[in-house]
């Protein structure tokens, strides 16, 4: 059972008419930040930056098959975690993204992963503009704000494994006793995270839930950000140039959370305020356009983590 998000067709025509909307964009376009101050850019320390490597491992153990993630035999990934209790895992990389549920009594967090796709499947999906964006289903997010748009590609995917991650989510809780959630994902992994870090305190209201996504593209519209903003913990980790993040474009309606935390060329990591920040110092305001993004530094390094299995 395929997802849409495998049904894009992109054509010449298509991408260039995506590049020609994005070029002519003017360079103060989105939502103006309130603040222009120095320290509305916060550089992290050292210890602040390791504290987000065991979730890196965790994003990037998404991409390893169920039969290892079960066994949690998948290598330097889950030799990163070797605490990890798996609970559950799912999906066959093709027409269902790999997941997994566990528990991690070390951090003292229940966490569920989610794959992300090749970089080059992505940015068909991500510079296609005929998709629809579309309100997502009331049966999995009840009592939502009107107004809210997400890629449909991004909601069909998550729809094809929400209730089972979220039962896998309650038992996990239910044997650990603990009381803390942290969503993770890379990629497509990412924005299936986000939409879970918006889907699981609906089912779950009495959790504490965090999302942390790495190379996440934009989800939704406005409205989207604006609940997320309002309702998530969470951080968006982006790596120097990478081109994901920066699409769908906002000419469409999408925008981004707050959260951004930018890896420099330097490889030092800045806290941008803000969604959509526009300094040069945040993806947004780095890539400017498509011929300024690179496909390459998508997978990382996060830190020390490049994505994959």
């Amino acid at each position: 059972m395929a997802t849409s998000f495998y049904f894009f067709s992109v054509t010449w025509a298509t991408f260039f008419s995506f590049l020609f909307h994005l070029l002519a964009l003017p360079r103060a376009h989105g939502t103006p930040l309130r603040h222009r101050r120095q320290a509305d850019f916060a550089t992290l320390s050292t210890s602040e930056i390791s504290a987000f490597r065991p979730f890196s491992f965790y994003a990037s153990a998404a991409y390893c098959q169920p039969a290892q993630l079960s066994a949690w035999n998948c290598g330097k990934n889950c030799l990163a975690n070797p605490t990890f209790k798996p609970v559950a895992t799912g999906g066959d990389g093709n027409d269902i993204q790999f997941w997994f549920v566990g528990i991690d009594p070390t951090l003292k967090t229940v966490v569920v992963g989610h794959q992300g796709t090749d970089p080059t499947k992505i940015m068909s999906v991500l510079t296609d503009i005929d998709f629809i964006p579309e309100e997502l289903d009331p049966t999995l997010f009840p009592g939502l704000p009107n107004g809210i748009k997400v890629h449909n590609g991004f909601a069909d995917a998550h729809k094809e494994t929400a209730t089972d991650v979220l039962a896998a989510v309650r038992t996990a809780l239910t044997q650990s006793g603990l009381n803390t959630v942290t969503v993770v994902g890379h990629s497509l992994g990412g924005a299936l995270a986000l939409l879970n870090g918006v889907y699981l305190p609906l089912n779950l209201p009495q959790v504490t839930f965090k999302t942390i996504t790495y190379g996440m593209p934009r989800v939704g519209n406005k409205a989207f950000a604006d609940y997320v903003n309002k309702n998530v913990p969470i951080d968006r980790v982006i790596n120097q140039e990478d081109i994901v993040p920066t699409l769908p474009g906002r000419f469409l309606g999408f925008r981004h959370s707050i959260g951004e935390k930018h890896i420099q060329d330097d490889l030092s990591w800045v806290a941008c305020s803000g969604g959509d920040n526009t300094d040069k110092r945040c993806s947004t305001g780095d890539v400017k356009n498509v011929l300024e993004g690179s496909v390459k530094e998508h997978s990382g390094p996060y830190d020390t983590v490049i994505m994959g299995c």
